[in-house]
């Protein structure tokens, strides 16, 4: 098991966000909002030297609805290397978007620079335990396959 610290920002009032702290493989920190409604997990498109552009067998799973935004222009990439603490995630298949949007919102409340969103394909790939109250989250090294 892998326990991680999370932060979590009030971007206004009562609107919280849960960040996560990762690595690249080149040690770059980066931040990722756990977002438990995404299905899939999202990378920052202008993230270039962290992913490849895949084809995808199946492009409506990775296509992407933003709240008054409509459809937004998604493409699947895989990415290289990600680590939170000791867990190493390889070649994981993300949804690729343009989060600028996101980051122009959090240069105004914070200093943190988001890389992405942490979904459900993850979250439940390693059985993610989120506790509030500790603020941490956990990733189970040995979540049985049957779960997923």
């Amino acid at each position: 098991m892998t326990e991680i610290p999370l932060q979590i920002i009030e971007l206004e009032h009562d609107n919280f966000h849960i960040l996560i702290e990762g690595h690249f493989i080149d040690e770059t920190p980066v931040y990722w909002i756990i977002d438990t409604g995404a299905s899939k997990t999202v990378l920052d498109v202008n993230l270039h030297p962290f992913y490849e552009v895949v084809d995808s067998d199946n492009e409506d799973d990775y296509q992407s609805a933003g709240i008054n935004q409509g459809m937004m222009e998604t493409s699947v990439g895989k990415m290289h290397y990600l680590r939170f603490d000791d867990l190493e995630i390889t070649n994981q298949k993300v949804a690729l978007i343009d989060l600028n949007h996101v980051n122009e919102i959090y240069e105004k409340y914070t200093a943190y620079r988001i890389a992405g969103l942490l979904g459900g394909d993850i979250l439940m790939q390693y059985g993610c335990t989120i506790d509030y109250g500790a603020k941490t989250i956990q990733f189970q090294d040995d979540f049985p396959d049957s779960f997923r």
